[in-house]
């Protein structure tokens, strides 16, 4: 017997062993710990969804059918039931959804499920098995909205913390605050705060997959978002990645007001024809993002007329809002000073194959030095192209990572 006397109990254990191998260890009785139950999620909505999965569409509707029963026999709640479904059940291939607002919804969507009936308020499908060959996809300018990332940052741990890595390498670059201009209407319209700012974003979004378990197999950027891809991809780390997307943004303030950007619901070969045909020949093809989807960029007063043309033929046109034409000849004016300032930058082989949007395939980002840096603005964006290899590599599925789709429409074409 061990009287313990209102004190934890405690033992020492000492095991002696031949030439001296000699270990320690203190047991000490655990504290005593009161169960309470697990209390439920609050409710923030009227609307709830019931999930069912099985192995085959027959026990799918065994299932539903069954379900049916037990909630005719009991008095729990919809939402009881709604949550028991999401978070106590196995994830099988065939799935169906119900959603409705209680008891009545949940029992005439088990009925259509069961008896092979359409219902509005019923969702049912195959969830295909994808292993290990995911494609994070990072765009350029354009995916930024005032708040962005603000409401993350106070429920996920994870993206939180990234984003203050971020802010703190950002900081030798730029005399604002990463946390400050999240809502800063006027910060967000200027490109050396948008581009930082998205950077971090869709960095510290990768962050959050990771950590829910989604890991890429390869990494891709359009423009500016190929600088996150290689953080990503761990071909940069965050010193030089902050420095290059700081830096870079910066120097474009040169440029700034001689040009623009306008995107065409056009193949770049129909893009080139519509260019020609308009009298705006001094246009140049910026990015090819799908086989129906082309962004030329120039003088604005040839945009100008490109856009009329357009206009009057009937042909998807809209004008980016950017002031000036990076992918084009205006940007050779700021060689030099990119080659400076980012010439500290050390890429290194990352872990994660990086597809290319300067050259259109699978890159060695050991190569990612400055002069990368200054093509990566200066040539044109060959989204289309290195979408199609990360395909023909074998992977299938693409999440855009960034704060408001803008790629998934060329990724979409492309696939088809």
């Amino acid at each position: 017997p061990w009287v313990e006397n209102g004190h934890p109990r405690r033992a020492g254990v000492s095991s002696f062993g031949i030439s001296g191998t000699n270990a320690h260890t203190i047991i000490e009785q655990a504290p005593h710990v009161e169960q309470r139950p697990r209390a439920l999620p609050a409710a923030e909505s009227p609307v709830l969804a019931w999930l069912l999965s099985a192995r085959s569409p027959q026990a799918l509707r065994a299932q539903a059918g069954r379900l049916r029963q037990a909630v005719d026999a009991t008095d729990t709640s919809a939402r009881d039931i709604a949550y028991s479904l999401a978070t106590h059940r196995a994830r099988l291939e065939y799935r169906a959804v119900v959603v409705g607002t209680g008891l009545a919804d949940l029992r005439d969507g088990l009925d259509a499920i069961d008896g092979r009936r359409p219902d509005p308020r019923v969702v049912e499908g195959s969830a295909a098995t994808v292993r290990d060959r995911v494609a994070f996809v990072f765009p350029g300018q354009g995916a930024q909205w005032v708040g962005m990332g603000t409401e993350l940052l106070a429920t996920e741990p994870v993206f939180a913390e990234r984003m203050r890595e971020c802010a703190a390498a950002l900081a030798e670059y730029v005399e604002w605050s990463l946390f400050d201009v999240l809502g800063d209407v006027a910060a967000l319209q200027r490109d050396d705060v948008v581009q930082p700012v998205s950077w971090a974003v869709m960095v510290s979004l990768a962050a959050l997959w990771r950590a829910h378990g989604v890991t890429p197999s390869a990494v891709l950027g359009h423009s500016q978002g190929e600088i996150a891809a290689a953080v990503v991809a761990g071909a940069l780390d965050l010193a030089d990645g902050a420095r290059v997307v700081a830096l870079r943004s910066r120097a474009t303030r040169a440029i700034a007001g001689r040009g623009g950007m306008v995107v065409l619901g056009l193949g770049v070969e129909q893009a080139r024809e519509r260019v020609e045909l308009a009298g705006a020949t001094g246009l140049s093809v910026a990015a090819r993002n799908g086989p129906g989807t082309t962004v030329v960029a120039g003088d604005a007063v040839l945009l100008d007329v490109l856009l009329a043309s357009c206009e009057a033929d009937g042909v998807r046109a809209r004008r980016v809002p950017i002031d000036y034409a990076s992918h084009t000849g205006h940007v050779e004016v700021l060689r030099e000073e990119l080659l400076r300032v980012l010439a500290p930058i050390r890429p290194r082989r990352g872990e994660v194959p990086l597809f290319s949007t300067v050259t259109g395939e699978v890159l060695d980002t050991s190569t990612m030095d400055a002069r990368y840096w200054y093509d990566n603005l200066r040539e044109t964006v060959a989204f289309e192209p290195a979408t199609a290899a990360v395909l023909a590599a074998g992977t299938r599925v693409f999440i855009e990572v960034s704060s408001h789709p803008v790629l998934t429409v060329g990724v979409q074409e492309t696939l088809e």
